[in-house]
Order: C-alpha cells, then structure tokens, then sequence
C-alpha cells in the first residue's frame, strides 16, 4: 500500500472534514494521521491528513476525485506521495556547518530531500560537495553583477527542477524578484531568534545586550529582510563568561537543527502560510526514520 499525504486550505465552514474523510474512504483510502487548526482571526481553515490507499488508487485517481469537493469548498488542495523526495537547490557562503548537516542528514535519509545542486559566492566546499556527486556551481556577486548572477541561479533552479530553494547561511540578500518568483519556497536560517537582533552580525548585537538565551530561526524568505514567516526556531542558554566568539559557536548547532526541523516540515507538506504568521502541524509518525545510521 502506497502512503499519501493531502493538505487542504480554505475558508472555514462546516462540513469540509466530513467530504474530505468520506471522499478517501469511498475511494479506498484509510486515515493514518491527521491534524486540523481553525484560525478563528482570519477565518481559515487549515488540514494535513496522511492515508494509505488500500485499493491502489494512484495520485490521479484521486485528484480526480477530490476535485468537485475542492471546488464546492474552494480549497487550495495538494496530494503528494510521502515516500517521494523533493528536490533542493541549497546556498552557502563562507560557513558550512548546515551545509554539512543537510548533506549528512540527505544521505542518511532522515531528510526526505534530494540535493540537485549547491550554489555558492564562494569556492570554499566545492570539494566536500562534488565528492558526493553533487553539482557545485560558484557564481559570484557583486553588486554591478547581481541581476545576472540571480538569472544564473534561477536557471540552475529551472534546470535542476528543485522545488525548494534553501538559504544555508547564504550572506546575499536576494532581489525583491527572486523573493516574489520563488515564494514561498525559500527557507532561510537567520542566526538570532527574530524578531530581536535582525540584519548583520546578530550575535555581536545580543552580545552586547548581554542576553541569557540566543537561538536560531528559520523562515521563509520575503522581501522584507528576515520579516518573512516563521516555521521554527530554538534557543541555547549562555551567561556572562561566554564571549562574542563563544556565542557564534555555541549558536552554530542549533542554527543547524533548527533548519533541518524547518526543511523537514516543509517537505512533509505540515506548513501553511497563514497571513505573516504560519500553521506548522506536528510531525507523523515515523517521519523521522532513516533510511541508514550512516
């Protein structure tokens, strides 16, 4: 038995669960998990729901037949295939620390994503990535040749046919755009817990605020530099004795977690844009595995 995932968004009302469940059972479909939130601020109903088609129905069949319950309800409505990995461009600049984490987490399987390519102003891990048969391109960006540098990484975008565009410590602000092109699909990782210490050099700022709790966030990318929509975030305690240098350390593995749970989300389908704000449902059951230990 094939396992499916549907995500459905739409205005809220009655009766949108019981179409939805009664379409997947007349269709041969048993629920597995499920997980719904009414925003009772902007009125929208949002649901993730995983299902096993126990009748074989191929993703097709089922679009097919979801199709006059969508446009009664006026869903914006997606079917996918749990078990089929996206594909992902990722940028890095000079640090590496979450480009090392996808690379291991992608090849273990705990993330179901297939990196196509890694884009990058620098040269600096053009060896560990092509050493994983995996295209590197190095284009560089300045600002005389930023819109042909953006063309250029669009293409490879197209190209590649990467779904997912992830920001890996990326130090280029992208063009208003390629931030409107790739909506929604962008994910960046911001080394502060916004929405305090935005910009540049962020621990440097909560260093000299002298905060007890620094974190990472990682949002999708708009643009507003860094004001784009939330999807995880976490924290680390530090004290007085840590210095500037410490806090860019200790910051680093969480930068690097925080990412992963936020590209995770993504591609099980579990976030919804909502406004500025977003929907993150909780992860299925056995989401998490990995293909291999190592």
């Amino acid at each position: 038995m094939t396992s499916y995932a549907l995500r459905v968004q739409c205005a809220s009302t009655r009766g949108i669960v019981a179409a939805i469940s009664t379409c997947l059972a007349d269709h041969g479909c048993n629920i597995t998990d499920s997980a719904q939130f009414d925003d009772d601020g902007t009125g929208q109903f949002f649901t993730r729901i995983s299902f096993r088609s126990e009748d074989g129905k191929s993703l097709t069949d089922l679009r097919e037949a979801f199709a006059p319950i969508a446009e009664k309800f006026a869903m914006q409505a997606e079917f996918f295939d749990e078990a089929a990995k996206r594909k992902v461009i990722v940028m890095v600049s000079r640090f590496g620390h979450c480009l090392n984490d996808l690379l291991y987490r992608s090849r273990i399987g705990a993330l179901p994503v297939e990196i196509v390519g890694v884009i990058s102003n620098h040269m600096d891990y053009q060896k560990v990535v092509v050493n994983q048969d995996i295209p590197y391109y190095c284009i560089k960006v300045t600002k005389e040749n930023k819109p042909q540098a953006e063309a250029e990484q669009m293409r490879i975008v197209r190209d590649t046919g990467a779904e997912l565009i992830v920001l890996a410590r990326y130090m280029q602000v992208l063009s208003d755009e390629m931030c409107r092109e790739m909506s929604g699909r962008i994910i960046n990782i911001h080394h502060s817990f916004l929405p305090s210490f935005k910009g540049a050099n962020p621990y440097k700022q909560a260093f000299e605020k002298g905060v007890k709790l620094i974190g990472a966030t990682s949002h999708y990318v708009t643009a507003d530099l860094d004001e784009g929509p939330i999807i995880e975030q976490d924290i680390i305690r530090v004290t007085h004795a840590q210095s500037n240098e410490d806090y860019v350390s200790m910051g680093r593995d969480v930068e690097a977690q925080v990412l992963a749970r936020a590209i995770h989300a993504h591609v099980h389908g579990r976030v919804f844009i909502n406004g500025h704000k977003t929907v993150v449902f909780p992860p299925s059951p056995g989401s998490y595995a990995s293909e291999r230990m190592g």
